[in-house]
């Protein structure tokens, strides 16, 4: 495996831990956030599995 596919894999896991701290932590109150970490999430995801195709 290459070093970037693992960076951006990497990347996207954090994105989406951060998604889901936003959609299910109540404290923090941001639900709309959690979209648009989420959509980043698959993003970068989407850019590993590229990258790794290429």
């Amino acid at each position: 495996m290459s070093q970037d596919v693992f960076l951006l894999g990497l990347i996207s896991a954090v994105w989406a831990a951060l998604a889901l701290a936003y959609a299910l932590v109540p404290m923090l109150n941001m639900p709309g956030s959690a979209l648009i970490w989420g959509s980043g999430a698959g993003l970068f995801l989407g850019l590993a599995l590229w990258v790794r195709r290429g």
